[in-house]
């Protein structure tokens, strides 16, 4: 059944109340050279079984990550999830509930979203997180947004070269209205961690923040107490921006290292690796800056009979509150992508959290140990903690060699050069639980190969 809503009498009484006689009249304005005055040239209809073998076959010729033998990963990363997540977040309860705008009547709804916070504030180790954001890159122009608010007057912000380079585009796009002065710090060479001489020539009383990516694009998750304490000395705000935060089951949370604001991504969390999202982007800040975060927060109060309850504690956004008055324009928080976050990290409680955490971190230091030992390869930053993701050197480009390991089956890994030209015969490898002891060795057997070829 075609969905067409106006009847032909609704249609000629809206073109008689604009002054048009027809629709063609009503756009008019649009040249008659881009106008289509012939059918479109479609195939024959087919029959709902041959067309299901048709898309079939179709779907056959795709190159998936399911399909292949991955070590894909570069902010989005491959995890098992649970057949009970996907089966769970189908429930009505879940799906079908968007932003409640008589919030206290949609009980489950906060709910979630109050659990959802609270994991999040654990995780981070900070005072209160929001009820999420769009995307890690989007959470972190806010974060930075936010410092500026805190800073008044201080416009500097530094954004180490080695944070997603994503991320540092949506910033520049976001931020290039404010005339911040965002700063570029390069990453040392031996660990791939944030130059502390480049950092050095910027503490001073114009600085606003300092991002620490935790870990960083390379992976590498570096030992960062140095940089907290040297820009609270100079009155900056510190922003730990997770990409990756499962590496918090094993490292040190933002939080107890001294941030100030910690945002990131959760899609590792339970979220399939889809093409382009929809992800969910994690913000959390210390108690004494609530007031200037971004999007919503959902709190647990009780009611008049003393019964347990959840409301809308703050919504700083300009559809609820004057617009002058406002931390951010953001429309909507990704509650579906948060409850199915919710619901993985339920289901994986904190033990299993850490124990996921320790396994992918010795399969990638296996990984790291294979690849190495292939003759001619080196690790880039052999000083660096890491993470999930390391940093290869490989001893000719490193797109030619991808391009033999597809022929294979091999998706083995991202070529740096595409964001940094010094790095042109680098790639980035990603290992997870989902990548085993048989694939990573042949992996190092066909990576010998390749680079014969």
């Amino acid at each position: 059944m075609r969905y067409i809503p106006h009847t032909n009498e609704e249609i000629q009484a809206m073109l008689k109340s604009i002054g048009k006689r027809s629709v063609d009249e009503l756009f008019a304005s649009i040249p008659d050279a881009l106008l289509l005055h012939e059918p479109l040239k479609l195939p024959a209809a087919m029959d709902e079984m041959t067309l299901l073998h048709h898309m079939e076959n179709l779907a056959g010729e795709n190159h998936t990550v399911s399909r292949s033998r991955s070590f894909l990963g570069g902010g989005v990363y491959r995890h098992y999830i649970p057949s009970a997540v996907h089966e769970m977040i189908r429930r009505s309860e879940f799906l079908t509930p968007y932003t409640p705008y008589q919030p206290e009547i949609a009980q489950g709804t906060l709910q979630v979203m109050f659990e959802f916070q609270t994991m999040v504030a654990e995780m981070y180790g900070m005072d209160v997180a929001n009820a999420s954001l769009y995307d890690g890159s989007t959470a972190l122009a806010e974060a930075i947004l936010m410092a500026r608010r805190i800073g008044k007057n201080r416009k500097t912000v530094l954004m180490p070269m080695a944070t997603h380079p994503e991320y540092r585009q949506v910033v520049q796009t976001i931020l290039q209205g404010f005339g911040d002065h965002l700063v570029d710090i390069s990453y040392n060479a031996a660990n791939g961690g944030i130059d502390r001489g480049a950092l050095n020539d910027y503490l001073n009383d114009d600085l606003a923040a300092c991002v620490i990516p935790y870990p960083n694009f390379f992976g590498v998750a570096e030992e960062a107490r140095d940089i907290v304490e040297k820009v609270h000395a100079a009155g900056g705000l510190v922003i730990f921006c997770v990409q990756e935060p499962l590496s918090l089951g094993l490292f040190e949370s933002p939080g107890a290292l001294g941030a100030d604001i910690v945002c990131g991504e959760g899609q590792s969390l339970g979220l399939s690796p889809s093409f382009g999202g929809p992800f969910v982007g994690l913000f959390a800040a210390k108690n004494e800056f609530v007031r200037q975060m971004p999007g919503r927060l959902c709190g647990m109060t009780t009611d008049a009979q003393g019964r347990r309850g959840f409301v809308l504690t703050l919504s700083t956004r300009e559809q609820h509150i004057r617009r002058e008055k406002a931390t951010s324009n953001i429309c909507t928080n990704q509650a579906l992508c948060a409850t199915q976050m919710t619901i993985y990290l339920s289901l994986l409680g904190k033990e299993g959290f850490k124990k996921l955490a320790a396994l992918n971190w010795q399969k990638t230091e296996y990984a790291k140990q294979k690849l190495a030992a292939v003759p001619g390869v080196e690790l880039t930053f052999p000083g660096g903690a890491t993470f999930n993701e390391f940093v290869l050197t490989l001893p000719r480009s490193a797109e030619s060699v991808l391009h033999e390991l597809r022929k294979s089956g091999f998706d083995g890994g991202i070529p740096l050069e595409r964001w940094y030209r010094s790095l042109h015969h680098c790639v980035l490898v990603n290992v997870t639980e989902l990548n085993a002891k048989e694939d990573i060795d042949a992996l190092a057997e066909e990576l010998k190969g390749a680079l014969k070829s």
